[in-house]
């Protein structure tokens, strides 16, 4: 496969930040420290970090000046109503409800609409998603297109929700147990995929013939958009404010983690239509984040997402940034390292059972890899597989996995350059030289919920 163009950054680097990389001996110590667990390595002991592109960006100029700007006033300050203005511009839905993150929009809608026994089905739910619908006593239910599940498929539309198995999935369910529906775009557990806009339309139609509220996980809408304008027949001549505008047209609301697309370090909010809902969640709001116009942020916090929903929906910036993600992806199959095709909009999403063909899925071969990667390297990366998505069957008791073993390479927005990701795909050639002697790893310790936070674990 011939390596596509090396992406040129469309900008200019004004401030920098150093890095180091610790040494072997060092690198080593920090691994047994942190219980085998990379979420436990302080920031410092880390040299490329790839964990996650949540809170990671790299703000501009212009968002940076709005830090300034910001109004502090407890109620009604300024810079709510241009964060205000700028979510409804892009979503176009009536209320704006900031919180603090995308979580916790999460945690406020569900925790009014959801009930013991209810299910929310999603094309595949992300891990806090997930858990703040089970923390309620719900099931957080998948049903991505077949296509999400089969890596080797180089499909433009993979995030897609199948919309036979989302009808026939209410009608068995029953319409008084599935509170909302999900969409989330990019598919993050499924590879990063996009959905297409005639997937959202065809959703949409399904949810409304059933009166099934519809909601967005927005958090990579922008991206999402911009594989629609490049890949979907008829769009390619809309700007991407559109495209983005019809998507959440055919929805009821959405709720978003702007730490993603709207290229800031904190902050979220949830976007909906209806007035008791809305009411209902500020009142939530209240109670645990803040007062209304502030949702647990700062004022500058406000200012900062406002320009960043204006900066994300640049072609130029998506266009680099989409391609950086393709480009790291094209030097790790020059080393021979599987991953999901095509390239997501965040993300390489490397095949880690494949890669490690030697470690039983009991033993966690994405987790492995993290932990690899990182004493060769000191790059840390993220697991999404058996580890993060693992359940105990509660008839059998035994562990099931997810269909796919994957370690996530999530590439920070407007952070690294193009000589970072040939450092990545180096220590994926140096590992792969000695793949074999990667140990798989057992759990001594895992929390309830989102036991890959905080989980520790041994080498086997």
């Amino acid at each position: 496969m011939p390596q596509p163009p090396m992406p040129v950054e469309p900008f200019r680097i004004k401030t920098v930040e150093s890095i180091r990389r610790p040494s072997r001996a060092a690198r080593e110590k920090a691994l047994r420290q942190a219980g085998f667990n990379i979420f436990a390595i302080p920031a410092e002991k880390v040299f490329i970090d790839l964990l996650t592109d949540s809170g990671t960006s790299a703000m501009s100029d212009r968002q940076w000046a709005g830090l300034l700007t910001g109004d502090e006033s407890y109620a009604g300050a300024r810079s709510f109503y241009r964060f205000e203005a700028a979510v409804k511009r892009v979503f176009g839905f009536k209320h704006v409800i900031p919180t603090h993150q995308g979580r916790a929009a999460e945690r406020i809608l569900f925790e009014t609409l959801v009930k013991k026994g209810d299910a929310v089905p999603n094309n595949i739910h992300f891990d806090t998603t997930q858990a703040n619908i089970e923390v309620r006593g719900g099931r957080a239910v998948n049903l991505a297109a077949a296509a999400a599940y089969n890596p080797d498929l180089d499909a433009p539309f993979k995030g897609d929700m199948d919309t036979a198995k989302l009808d026939a999935f209410i009608r068995r369910t029953g319409v008084r147990r599935v509170p909302l529906a999900m969409l989330t775009v990019t598919n993050n557990s499924g590879g990063g995929q996009p959905v297409s806009l005639a997937n959202i339309r065809e959703t949409s139609g399904v949810l409304r013939r059933h009166r099934v509220p519809f909601f967005f996980d927005a958090c990579r809408f922008a991206e999402n958009a911009y594989f629609i304008k490049q890949r979907e027949p008829g769009c390619g001549r809309m700007s991407l404010l559109a495209i983005a505008r019809a998507m959440f047209a055919c929805a009821d609301g959405a709720t978003m983690s702007a730490k993603k697309d709207a290229l800031v370090n904190i902050g979220g909010f949830v976007t909906l239509n209806d007035d008791a809902l809305a009411e209902r969640l500020r009142n939530a709001l209240i109670v645990g984040e803040g007062f209304p116009t502030y949702g647990g942020l700062a004022g500058r916090d406000l200012e900062a997402m406002a320009q960043g929903l204006e900066e994300v929906l640049d072609e130029e910036y998506l266009a680099y940034r989409t391609d950086q993600v393709a480009y790291l992806r094209a030097l790790l199959e020059e080393k021979g390292v599987p991953s999901v095709k095509p390239a997501g909009g965040h993300a390489v999403y490397v095949l880690a059972d494949r890669f490690l063909p030697h470690i039983p899925r009991h033993r966690y071969p994405g987790w492995a890899l993290s932990v690899a990667l990182y004493r060769e390297a000191g790059i840390r990366v993220v697991e999404i597989g058996g580890v993060m998505f693992g359940k105990k069957d509660p008839r059998t008791g035994r562990e099931v996995y997810p269909p796919l073993e994957m370690v996530r390479l999530a590439i920070p927005r407007r952070v690294y350059t193009v000589s970072h990701l040939h450092a990545v795909a180096d220590a994926f050639g140096r590992i792969a030289e000695a793949k074999e002697t990667i140990r798989g790893l057992r759990i001594v310790y895992q929390a309830p919920h989102l036991r890959h936070f905080t989980a520790r674990l041994e080498e086997v």
